[in-house]
């Protein structure tokens, strides 16, 4: 069996997503998916007919005194592929401004997990993903890019710490 990486992450607004302040994030917004969308080893990601997911409904357990959570969950041919589009100049010019959007988070906010090819991450594997994340650490069944681990079909290959040049300047 092949599988594929299914991520998820999740931001919890400073503003309503038709806000002035939220303007710059929503311009950007279609761009970075469409960078996204084009990139090596793309291959799927949540949206709705608007074209993005910013409309839909989860993690609303975790919005504290936010003005709302919304999630990017999207599905990767491997851990590398992701992580060179995350850190792409174009996303990182976005990632750049994340905190004149959405509040800071001290726990985990992205998962990355193993499925296989052909099936579709749903929102409600999204959300167990983080909460197994924020309980357990990186682990096979939810992990990072600094910590991550190969698919299940990689038998005896331990977890693998995320490459230097991936990470992303603050």
């Amino acid at each position: 069996m092949s599988y594929l990486l299914a991520q998820v992450n999740i931001g919890r607004l400073l503003a309503p997503v038709d806000s002035q302040v939220l303007a710059g994030f929503m311009a950007a917004l279609d761009p970075v998916n469409a960078a996204a969308d084009a990139a090596p080893g793309f291959v799927w990601r949540l949206q709705t007919e608007e074209g993005n997911a910013t409309a839909v409904r989860a993690f609303e357990w975790d919005a504290g005194d936010s003005a709302g959570v919304i999630m990017n969950m999207s599905v990767w041919a491997s851990v590398e592929a992701l992580a060179a589009f995350v850190y792409s100049a174009e996303h990182r010019t976005v990632l750049r401004r994340r905190r004149e959007w959405f509040e800071p988070m001290t726990q985990a906010y992205t998962a990355l997990w193993w499925i296989p090819a052909g099936t579709v991450p749903t929102v409600a594997d999204a959300e167990a993903k983080v909460r197994y994340l924020r309980t357990h650490g990186p682990t096979p069944p939810a992990f990072s890019l600094s910590v991550h681990f190969p698919p299940p079909d990689d038998a005896g290959a331990g977890p693998r710490p995320g490459r230097e040049e991936w990470m992303c300047p603050a």
